[in-house]
């Protein structure tokens, strides 16, 4: 058996499942392990320092799977931006098929990408973001609710209303991130309207993910409280794990604090520091709510063929039981 949707169908994969773009986490060796398992993996453009960095990870992770993958661009407001143009030619002669934008207005992508091909699954945290990007053109969705790590916007609507709601005026192909960890979630999201999941949080705690031990034995320790929404008061939100320096760092903001007030305690190196040593109060670190679903580290292979599976049981078993006919109810 297996589970078809419009997710599979058009981005060319097996379980309807995706691995989403995660800074210092999108690496050859996931994403590979990922494509492999028969789900959709990215390769997060910007955890590679320069864009032929990049070009050697897509040929690193080309050599360890013939199965589709992607690259994840997200593009963000910056006094000094990298340069997207150059990241997005080394995308276009490597030869990807599928890319996943983030973080801003996909338009100045998609004709060069649409020109070679390349199918474009971009990731919204709001309804309307959603119906913009699909009159932009792009080819999926990927809606992400209030639960999930990184930036969750500033509507703060959870993924049992967000998904539906997004449903009702998306027809191209929509997975549904932020809290997914298992086949329940799967189950629920697909009769709530998705196509399919995107799990970050859940492949950072796979034997193939390239962060520290220590970090991915912390999400099995952790539960759905430990982690802490920052930069509210700057209406730039991210959920990071709850640690000394996000502890800090929201108390400075609620006090009245600026940027350059926490700048130092945020700095990107910091918290590569965490995924690398695995000092777990080095700097802040992403993760999601799903952490308190998460309670081994199996291989991409091993969980995705029991995602699969389980969902496969309940929707054929539990919940296909759970309807009765009027003469069995009379019974």
């Amino acid at each position: 058996m297996a589970i078809t949707t419009k997710f599979t169908k058009v981005f060319g994969v097996d379980a309807p499942i995706a691995q989403g773009g995660m800074q210092w986490v999108g690496r050859a060796e996931l994403v590979a392990a990922v494509a492999n398992a028969g789900a959709l993996g990215f390769i997060t453009a910007l955890t590679q320092p320069t864009p032929g960095d990049l070009a050697n990870e897509i040929a690193k992770t080309r050599n360890l799977t013939d199965k589709p993958f992607g690259v994840n661009l997200t593009i963000l407001p910056s006094i000094n931006p990298p340069p997207y143009d150059e990241y997005r030619r080394v995308i276009v002669d490597s030869g990807v098929k599928i890319v996943e934008t983030a973080g801003s207005n996909p338009a100045p992508h998609l004709p060069m990408f649409h020109e070679h091909g390349i199918k474009v699954l971009h990731k919204c945290t709001s309804v309307r973001h959603a119906v913009k990007a699909q009159s932009l053109g792009v080819d999926g969705i990927s809606i992400d609710g209030f639960e999930c790590a990184g930036h969750p916007g500033e509507d703060d609507i959870p993924g049992l209303v967000l998904i539906p709601a997004a449903s009702r005026q998306i027809d191209i192909p929509m997975i549904a991130s932020g809290g997914f960890a298992d086949a329940r979630g799967l189950v629920a999201a697909m009769a709530l309207g998705a196509d399919g999941i995107n799990m970050g949080t859940r492949f950072m705690c796979t034997a193939e993910s390239c962060i520290h031990p220590n970090v991915k034995h912390a999400i099995v320790a952790g539960d759905e409280r430990a982690t802490e929404l920052i930069f509210r008061p700057l209406r730039n939100t991210s959920r990071v794990a709850s640690n000394t320096v996000s502890r800090e760092v929201v108390e400075i903001l609620n006090n009245g604090g600026q940027f350059d007030d926490i700048s130092h305690l945020v700095a990107g190196v910091r918290g590569r520091r965490v995924f690398d040593d695995g000092d777990l109060d080095a700097g802040i670190w992403t993760v999601g709510t799903s952490m308190g679903l998460i309670d081994d580290i199996p291989t991409c292979a091993e969980l995705i063929s029991r995602i699969v599976d389980q969902a496969e049981q309940l929707i054929a078993g539990r919940l296909a039981q759970s309807i009765t006919t009027p003469s069995e109810v009379a019974v």
